[in-house]
């Protein structure tokens, strides 16, 4: 196969406005180190974790606002600044479903050919160190552009029926929700998500499902309808009363993607020895308004950041079968990410945004 030069890509040359994304059709071709693989990116999905590197909300110097910064997927802080995080100019883009089109020279030219998904986290770029991971798109340059590379055992063949951009909606949101709910050993129970919604609510709802669990979701008015179409069993407009509509001690389990969105009535319908989920850190948590909460109903409190080792494995095997479904809003090229960001920070959709890069 020949390959260009030049491709097409954006990079975000430092932290603030739309104005650091630059989209240009000079970009370098990528070249594969001996163990990884070249990849020809098919479609990106868009994260919440594309914005929060853009605006420096992981920087050190930076207060995260939690509730706007969490959301759409897990958010980043290793409790560096971003000046160590990231050396800019770098290509954003976590999710990357891609067709492998060159491999290293440790890999099996065989693998050319595949289409792929990427492990939106890469424990073998930093030899599985426990809790330790490359992210795509932040470490490493990502999927928003026409090529990219991979270490080729984080680089997963999907066989399925899927579209392009159907495949690159899933791997952030619904790695980060099968991880979050190993770790917290959902089954057939009872599970309440706020901000089902969203990208990660989606996945969360559809994945308790296949548990068996009896879903309750919170959501805005207008997205109730979609959200009890994905599979909620319940569904609660948010901002409503919680100990009315449920009533105290009623859930197992709260997986919740907004983070101290009405902590408190999350923690009030909780059961004595319930699980609270948190896709991102949970700033007034120590409240003392929650204190007799935390001490009498001794909850188990699990954090959503750090992928469990069989997380993207799962995935894979849950599309192949059919087990989950994809859910893309709207698909973009690559030449109008502002839009996408803009209408990502718009929250007027269900589901996933997805760039493709093939429409320039």
């Amino acid at each position: 196969m020949s390959l260009p030069d030049k491709m097409n890509a954006v990079f975000l040359t430092g932290h603030g406005g739309f104005e650091n994304l630059e989209y240009t059709s000079e970009a370098p071709l990528p070249s594969p180190s001996p163990d990884e693989v070249l990849i020809k990116v098919l479609a990106a999905g868009m994260n919440t974790i594309d914005i929060n590197t853009r605006t420096g909300q992981y920087s050190k110097e930076t207060e995260v606002d939690t509730h706007n910064s969490s959301g759409e997927d897990i958010t980043e802080n290793d409790g560096e600044s971003t000046s160590t995080l990231i050396s800019f100019p770098i290509i954003q883009g976590v999710d990357c479903c891609g067709l492998i089109v060159g491999v290293g020279e440790n890999i099996d030219k065989a693998r050319i050919g595949e289409r792929v998904l990427v492990r939106s986290m890469l424990p073998n770029s930093t030899n599985c160190e426990p809790y330790q991971c490359t992210t795509l798109g932040l470490k490493r340059n990502g999927a928003f552009a026409q090529y990219t590379t991979a270490h080729a055992k984080d680089t997963y063949a999907v066989n399925c029926d899927w579209g392009n951009a159907e495949l690159a909606s899933t791997p952030c949101s619904y790695s980060s929700a099968e991880s979050m709910l190993q770790r917290a050993s959902v089954g057939e129970e009872t599970v309440l998500i706020n901000g089902g919604a969203r990208g990660i609510g989606c996945a969360t709802i559809q994945l308790c499902k296949r548990r068996g669990a009896h879903v309750i979701a919170i959501a805005n008015k207008d997205k109730l309808s979609s959200v009890a179409g994905i599979g909620a069993d319940e569904v609660i407009e948010h901002g409503a009363d919680l100990i009315s509509m449920i009533g105290e001690n009623s859930v197992d389990v709260v997986i919740d993607v907004i983070p101290d969105d009405q902590l408190a009535s999350l923690l009030k319908v909780l059961k004595h020895d319930g699980r609270y989920v948190s896709t991102s850190p949970i700033a007034n948590l120590a409240d003392e308004t929650h204190t007799p909460i935390l001490h009498l109903k001794d909850l188990k409190f699990f954090d959503g950041t750090n992928q469990e080792a069989t997380a993207f494995e799962n995935l894979i095997s849950y599309i192949e079968t059919g087990e989950i479904k994809p859910l893309v809003a709207k698909s973009y090229a690559l030449r109008d990410i502002v839009a996408a960001q803009q209408d990502f920070l718009d929250k007027k959709y269900v589901g996933k945004l997805v760039i493709v890069p093939s429409h320039d």
